[in-house]
């Protein structure tokens, strides 16, 4: 008997109490199978959370329900939710009562031996404290529901945190792609005229340009975040409720008077007496309407945190579509951007290519220039000299005809000022004669 384990589940849509006998490695869907058949609630919509709001894990065995210790298998709680409902109908009926106790409510006046009402007193007392024990259990089921919310929420800020961190990345890499590509066309247009172009590029960065302004739509997570914001705030509203915190302190008050009315009883002698049960039939009435009233209260708040759970779970896929299409648009403007940076470095060597073959030009003409016979001959010897235009190739296109023709007046300028070193020197000559 010692090694028998019990799980006892608490069906909070009927407030009612179902035990099992755990047989020995049996699997959690087992157990789901037949809570199924004494409660009608299919095993796809059973929620099974422990006091924590930890929910049963399915990979284990069905012992995770029972805890070891001094409470034992006689009164650890598993609370049992249907997914389906957010909302429960509560109150339910209070315990029923035993003959003797029901025959005494029926008529309170009515006059009993002192050794029977003992007995009568006694049941009542149990039923008052039952009502009361009824209470704490539905609320700390209610209390498992709140924390189990809580730990949705946790998930649903933390998934919140990373879309807004991820969303603002790619805004942030947007506006840098949108900054450079702006640029680039820009000095791309002002090159046109006299350097390289291809119109093949410039359509392919436009397109970029309207590709990344359609992956800024994924940026855009206001309305998740508006609806992550009121849901956090309704939540918080739930937690500072008065009805998250027990109310039965009524009810303990009456079963405290209950149980000091029967031990004045006790105290009687049991003579051949007789008495009514007025004052014990009052605190029954009392304490099941209280029952009646902080119950309505429990299950009322228990609907709004069953709702605003539902709500976390069904934002949290719309999270993830978020999340997804944001990676995407990341990806892709990270593409772009490396494509267009490729084709940057692809100019830049067609223009190294280009500046190489100039080079070559000018060291030809600077090396027909350099011949110190050229710079000092007599007049007589002149149409033995090559001419420094002579020897510069004709252009084949704009942009190195343009070049060359700089060159050139550069050699005429050179050409100018050696031309008048010869005619001063003959000026002098002639001076000196």
């Amino acid at each position: 008997v010692l090694f028998l384990q019990i799980v006892h589940i608490l069906n909070m849509t009927s407030a009612k109490i179902v035990s099992f006998l755990l047989h020995p490695e049996e699997s959690l869907h087992s157990l789901q199978i037949r809570i199924e058949f004494e409660t009608g609630i299919s095993t796809g919509n059973q929620e099974l959370l422990l006091e924590t709001g930890i929910c049963l894990d399915p990979r284990k065995p069905a012992s995770q329900c029972v805890i070891d210790g001094v409470r034992g298998w006689d009164s650890y709680m598993v609370y049992l939710f249907d997914k389906s409902k957010t909302v429960y109908d509560g109150p339910f009926a209070s315990r029923s009562l035993s003959d003797c106790v029901n025959y005494i409510v029926q008529d309170s006046k009515i006059q009993l031996p002192i050794p029977q009402l003992r007995k009568v007193w006694a049941e009542a007392v149990h039923y008052v404290i039952g009502l009361k024990e009824d209470y704490s259990r539905l609320f700390q089921g209610q209390r498992a529901a709140m924390l189990s919310l809580l730990r949705y929420n946790a998930n649903l800020i933390k998934m919140k945190n990373n879309m807004v961190s991820a969303s603002q990345q790619l805004k942030a890499k947007l506006e840098f792609f949108h900054q450079s590509i702006r640029l680039d066309l820009e000095r791309y247009s002002d090159q046109m005229a006299y350097g390289i172009s291809s119109e093949k590029m410039l359509k392919a960065w436009k397109e970029m340009e309207e590709k990344a302004s359609q992956c800024a739509q994924a940026e855009d997570i206001g309305y998740l975040d508006e609806q992550i914001m009121a849901l956090h705030t309704e939540i918080v509203e739930l937690q500072k409720s008065p009805y998250a915190r027990r109310q039965g302190e009524v009810m303990e008050s009456l079963e405290q008077r209950a149980i000091d009315l029967y031990k004045q009883l006790k105290t009687r002698p049991p003579d051949h007496a007789y008495s009514d049960s007025t004052d014990m039939v009052k605190i029954i009435v009392q304490t099941v309407q209280s029952q009646d009233r902080v119950l309505k209260e429990l299950f009322g708040h228990l609907s709004k945190l069953l709702g605003c759970k539902q709500k976390i779970i069904d934002l949290l896929p719309k999270i993830e579509v978020a999340l997804n299409n944001i990676k995407e648009a990341d990806n892709s403007v990270m593409q772009m951007q490396g494509k267009r940076q490729r084709e940057i470095w692809h100019l830049l060597k067609i223009a190294c290519t280009q500046s190489s073959s100039r080079s070559l030009v000018s060291s030809s003409l600077e090396g027909t220039t350099s011949t110190p016979a050229a710079t000092w001959l007599p007049q007589g010897s002149s149409g033995n000299v090559s001419h420094p235009l002579s020897s510069v190739a004709t252009p084949e296109d704009g942009e190195n005809f343009v070049h060359v023709i700089e060159e050139n007046l550069n050699y005429l300028e050179l050409f100018s000022s050696i031309l008048q070193e010869v005619r001063q020197e003959q000026n002098n000559s002639m001076m000196v004669s």
